[in-house]
């Protein structure tokens, strides 16, 4: 196999014919072969379907389902130079947002995974629970442990990702992101945990928090910004800290970030580096990019620079990430 693969998420969508369809009538627009397509399972969200199509000779791979699936493929692609193609497909559709590919266009998507530019971005690394040799090990994902997560756009732990995990699957598909708004009210008067990072081995003095995020871009959808200093290929880390003790605090938390205030304020700091530990009590949740990973007391996470290759617009999007 030569040419494009599309890794392609089937509960995604009502009607795969017409699906397929607009991709292959795409690329026949843009001059270029139908791609082939491979479905993921309830077992492999992507993994195996992307090495299958490097073990082909694939020299495109387009994920084309929610930032799941994009995850995925892209933990696969890292470090191979393999580009990456963007298709909308998800409720997020985050990086797709971040490098300003088509969210709304599937055609245009095609168009532009087929013939646009190549940009090289950074990866974020998630270890979930790392064993002391993670712990001292300088690149602790380079060997791709089963416990490694990459992540494109930010990872959380504690109320969001309580937030990914508790919104309503057919409420996402009926109303789109506003669903997590949904469970976000659910989550908003769950306990605190007690907190510790250390950045770049540096330790921070320890907090009772509610979620620390740590992103490779910083702004959610609808443009609003938790992480505004972010940007995907920069070699850093964008670390938020969010301590509300109260719903008044909650409160003035998301209206600070709504109205794009880039300094700190009361109940959220925000800092950079290369390489995160996080220790808390009790145990929280953790996702990636959306994907609820598990439970963990511990997480490292490193960033590992210029490892993804994604087409993007020949235009080419400015340098801010963007969630």
């Amino acid at each position: 196999m030569t040419g494009a693969v599309v890794i392609l998420n089937p509960t995604k969508f009502d009607d795969l014919g017409a699906v397929r369809r607009t991709v292959e009538s795409a690329a026949t627009a843009a001059g270029h072969a139908p791609p082939s397509f491979v479905e993921t399972t309830e077992d492999d969200p992507g993994f195996g379907q992307t090495r299958q199509a490097l073990d082909r000779g694939a020299d495109l791979v387009c994920a084309l389902g929610g930032d799941g699936t994009v995850r995925a493929v892209a933990q696969v692609l890292a470090g191979t130079g393999v580009p990456l193609g963007l298709l909308p497909g998800g409720t997020g559709n985050l990086l797709a947002r971040n490098v300003d590919a088509p969210v709304d266009d599937l055609a245009e998507a095609v168009r532009q995974a087929l013939t646009g530019e190549e940009r090289t971005i950074d990866a974020g690394w998630l270890l979930l629970d790392p064993t002391p040799e993670q712990l001292d090990h300088p690149t602790p994902a380079a060997d791709r442990p089963d416990n490694a997560h990459l992540f494109t756009v930010m990872a959380g732990l504690g109320f969001d990702a309580e937030i990914m995990d508790d919104a309503p699957e057919g409420l996402k598909d009926t109303v789109g992101w506003a669903a997590y708004l949904v469970s976000a009210s659910r989550n908003l008067r769950s306990p605190g945990f007690e907190l510790t990072v250390a950045l770049d081995a540096q330790a921070i003095e320890p907090v009772t928090a509610r979620t620390i995020v740590v992103g490779n871009c910083g702004t959610l959808t609808g443009g609003i910004e938790l992480l505004p200093d972010a940007v995907l290929d920069d070699g850093l880390l964008d670390v938020a800290t969010i301590t509300p003790q109260s719903l008044a605090q909650w409160v003035g938390v998301a209206s600070r970030v709504v109205r794009g205030k880039t300094d700190d304020g009361p109940s959220i700091e925000r800092r950079q580096g290369r390489d995160v530990v996080v220790s808390v009590d009790p145990a929280q949740k953790v996702e990636a990019d959306g994907d609820l990973l598990g439970v963990a007391t511990r997480l490292r996470l490193v960033v590992e620079p210029g490892a993804l290759v994604v087409r993007v617009s020949p235009r080419g999007p400015s340098s801010a990430g963007s969630r």
